[in-house]
């Protein structure tokens, strides 16, 4: 069962590209980029991960093999982490963040997200390697970051008005998936919506949820909570996505369509390349 689905689906009702893309792999790197411009890293005492390991479920199986996307390394010495203190944690990679999402072309408040889930992750779950590309890819692909429908961005990460997919009634290619939330974060009491700019099912996001903009409560319309939500749902089970096939693996448990896949990864790789030029 595919528990993530792409945010192309909200218009197509399914995920579409006519003719498999071609993608032309580079080798993995995460070399230091935006360098002078990264702020000093407060520590914190609580991580904005919730306790336990994360909860398993099942993915597409991988079957196409390529080198992991380029990835563009942030370099600090204490992560900081969300669910301690005030504010907004990620704003401490504002110089960063201003500096690179200029360079990809990806709003500076995204990049701040993404940026910060990788190192929160590379903190709590350092053997996952997932690189801030990678979610930015995803984002990308399901949302034009947050853009989907004239839909923008504040200040604070929150997308507006609030992004919502097609029911999943079972038609037009769509899963069948009955309400699991009682329309509480989807506004559907009969059919499950995915919601926000990682477009999340309501039943996904009550098991990985993380609030990691410190704003007392975790907010799938959120890009700063649904990014490093994310990031803990691709790294589950133990997987480190430096490896091509547990890359693959984790971007089929997203969603198991191969173009899907192939269009994360080459926005992943652009992106990785645009960071570092």
């Amino acid at each position: 069962m595919v528990l993530v689905l792409v945010g192309g689906a909200i218009a197509a009702g399914a995920y579409y590209v006519p003719k498999k893309l071609k993608v032309s792999p580079t080798a993995s790197a995460t070399p230091t980029f935006g360098a002078g411009a990264a702020a000093p890293v407060p520590s914190a005492s609580q991580p904005g991960v919730p306790p336990g390991d994360p909860l398993a479920t099942g993915g597409g199986q991988v079957t196409q093999t390529q080198t992991q996307p380029a990835a563009g390394g942030i370099t600090t010495t204490q992560p900081p982490l969300g669910g301690g203190g005030t504010g907004r944690p990620a704003d401490v990679l504002a110089g960063w963040a201003q500096q690179t999402g200029t360079r990809v072309g990806i709003p500076v408040v995204a990049t701040q997200a993404y940026g910060y889930a990788e190192l929160v992750l590379a903190r709590t779950m350092p053997g996952c390697h997932l690189s801030w590309t990678t979610l930015a890819a995803i984002a990308y692909v399901e949302s034009d970051h947050g853009h989907f429908q004239n839909s923008v961005l504040g200040a604070d990460g929150t997308v507006s008005p609030p992004i919502y997919g097609l029911p999943l009634n079972g038609q037009g290619g769509r899963q069948m998936i009955a309400d699991t939330d009682h329309g509480a974060l989807d506004g559907d009491p009969t059919y499950d919506r995915a919601v926000g700019p990682l477009q999340f099912i309501p039943s996904t996001w009550q098991k990985y949820k993380v609030d990691a903009d410190n704003s007392g409560a975790a907010d799938p319309q959120n890009i700063n909570d649904a990014s490093l939500t994310a990031g803990i749902y691709l790294c589950q089970g133990g997987r480190d996505l430096s490896k091509p096939d547990a890359w693959h693996t984790a971007i089929f448990s997203y969603n198991a369509v191969q173009p899907y896949a192939d269009k994360v990864f080459q926005t992943a790789n652009e992106y990785g390349q645009k960071s570092r030029a």
